[in-house]
C-alpha cells in the first residue's frame, strides 16, 4: 500500500512505496557458449536485495531524513517513542484508508453508501508493518535493542489504539483468523498385526 505520493510530498520521494520486484532484463541476443561461461560468475556473485529488504531500506532512510529535518534536528541516539509516535502521526496526512469520525452516519459501516467528509488516514496494518521493519533497521545499523525506540510501550499501545479504533469506524475485524486444524490421517482402517499363533 502507498503511505505517500510523490506529488503531494516532493521532499519524500519514493516514501514508503512498496517496491515492485522487477524481473532483471534478460540480453535480446543469442548468448554462445563462450560468452554464458564468461558472464556467470559476475551473475552468481551479484545477489538482488528481496522486495522485504528494499522497503526496509527505504523506509529507514525516510526516517532518518524525517528526524534530519525535525526543529530543532534529532540524531538517532536522542530519538525516543515519542518521536516514533510524531513520526506516526506526521504519516497519517498521506494516507489513504478513510476513518469515519464517530459523529459520522457511516461510523462502523464497511461499505459507506456515499462519500463524507471524514480524514484519510494510514490503515493499522500498513503502521504495524512499518514498525516492524524499522524497529529491524534500527538493530541492524548498530542500535541496541532494549533501547530501540520503535519497540517502545508507548508505541505498542499506539498501535493498539489505532487498530481498535480503526477496527470500530471501519466495521472491520482485525482478529486473527485461527487456523482450524487439519484432519488426522485416519489409520485405524489397517488391520492390527495378527498376535503369534500359540499353537505353533
Amino acid at each position: 500500500m502507498d503511505l505517500v505520493s510523490q506529488a503531494s510530498n516532493p521532499t519524500y520521494e519514493n516514501h514508503l512505496i512498496p517496491n515492485i520486484a522487477t524481473s532483471p532484463t534478460t540480453p535480446t541476443t543469442p548468448t554462445t557458449p563462450s560468452t554464458a561461461t564468461s558472464s556467470s560468475p559476475s551473475s552468481t556473485s551479484t545477489t538482488t536485495p528481496s522486495r522485504y529488504e528494499n522497503q526496509k531500506r527505504r523506509d529507514w532512510n525516510t526516517f532518518c531524513q524525517y528526524l534530519r529535518n525535525h526543529r530543532p534536528p534529532l540524531s538517532l541516539p536522542m530519538c525516543s517513542g515519542a518521536h516514533v509516535l510524531e513520526f506516526l502521526r506526521y504519516l497519517d496526512q498521506f494516507g489513504k484508508t478513510k476513518v469515519h469520525n464517530q459523529t459520522c452516519p457511516f461510523f462502523g459501516l464497511p461499505n459507506p453508501p456515499a462519500p463524507c467528509p471524514c480524514p484519510l488516514r494510514q490503515a493499522w496494518g500498513s503502521l504495524d508493518a512499518l514498525i516492524g521493519r524499522l524497529r529491524a533497521a534500527y538493530e541492524e545499523h548498530g542500535g541496541r535493542p532494549e533501547a530501540n525506540p520503535f519497540g517502545a510501550r508507548a508505541v505498542r499501545l499506539y498501535l493498539r489504539e489505532v487498530r481498535d479504533f480503526q477496527a470500530k469506524a471501519r466495521g472491520v475485524s482485525y482478529e486473527k483468523k485461527r487456523k482450524r486444524p487439519k484432519p488426522k490421517m485416519n489409520t485405524s482402517n489397517t488391520p492390527p498385526p495378527h498376535p503369534p499363533n500359540a499353537s505353533s
